[in-house]
């Protein structure tokens, strides 16, 4: 069986008032929500937004796990079975989640698709964690669901959800800002489609062909044009800075990576998931960020 482990609640820089109301969808008294998470990017912000009303698991916390290929087991589909609210990216990207929440139907539990919340479909880009405007409308529909789960909390969650982003994502949103305003329009390349959200929020002008970085996230043999477009953009130094998931350095990755050393090229990494897994989201993009920033003022002078 993979790692698997409960994901912690983080106190928040704020101290949160008493609930107040009633409902009829609240908890039993003293009684917790029971939460499933898939992967734990999105578990660590719905674990925030809950506080201590709420036990959050995430199944997806390794690392070394691929999502993609991750198969539920025994425990995954109780815990999913037994859930008051589970949590999913979709977008064909955790086909196992879906799978067993279809296998155990119930009217009292709620569920969040991600991509569906997101309006997008299987073959669009699932990796939205890395974009900044859809962190902000999955916050703001798990603050919702879960004042429709435990009405009683409404305003602790509302509370909290205020916290998070005045507090939590701060420093994220500061870098994210700062990018953008010292490096808008700079060239860089990319070794998958994890980090295509996040340049166009940055508004990097990513170079590498976009069937090449899709092939790569999605386990296929890029085409010999397109890596011969990605070779050539490194070695004429059309782009600036590389950035490469180092949870999936394929061979072709690989090359990349070792012709942009060769070649001077700042190089810097992303992950799929929390890296180290202990990290809340927010750190785990900090940690990016500023080596991004780094890169690219290496790179660039300014």
């Amino acid at each position: 069986m993979r790692t698997r482990d409960r994901v912690c609640a983080v106190a928040l820089a704020v101290s949160v008032l008493g609930a107040c109301g009633t409902g009829a969808t609240s908890p039993a008294s003293g009684s917790k929500l029971s939460i499933v998470v898939a992967e734990n990017f999105w578990g660590s912000i719905v674990t925030q937004l809950a506080g201590d009303r709420a036990d959050v698991t995430s199944i997806i916390v390794n690392p070394a796990t691929d999502p993609h290929a991750y198969e539920a087991t025994a425990v995954d589909a109780r815990e999913i079975a037994s859930a008051r609210y589970v949590v999913y990216n979709g977008l064909g990207y955790d086909g196992w989640a879906s799978n067993t929440l279809a296998a155990s139907p119930s009217k009292d539990r709620k569920s969040l698709n991600v991509g569906d919340l997101l309006g997008l479909h299987v073959g669009d880009n699932p990796h939205q964690w890395y974009s900044p405007a859809s962190v902000e409308k999955f916050i703001v529909r798990v603050t919702t669901d879960l004042q429709q789960l435990d009405s009683k909390d409404a305003r602790y969650f509302t509370m909290r959800r205020q916290a998070f982003e005045a507090t939590g994502l701060r420093e994220y949103r500061r870098l994210i800002a700062t990018i953008v305003s010292r490096y808008a329009g700079v060239p860089v390349g990319a070794s998958e489609s994890i980090f295509s959200p996040l340049a166009a929020a940055l508004h990097l002008d990513l170079l590498t062909p976009k069937a090449f970085v899709d092939a790569i996230a999605e386990g296929t043999e890029p085409s010999a044009r397109d890596k011969a477009t990605a070779d050539q953009q490194i070695k004429t130094h059309q782009i600036t800075v590389f950035v490469f998931n180092s949870q999936n350095a394929t061979p072709d990755v690989q090359r990349l990576v070792d012709e942009a050393r060769r070649e001077h090229i700042a190089i810097t990494t992303v992950t799929e998931t929390l890296a180290p897994a202990n990290l809340t989201f927010q750190a785990w993009q900090v940690r990016e960020l500023a080596a991004l920033q780094h890169a690219l003022a290496s790179a660039t002078g300014r």
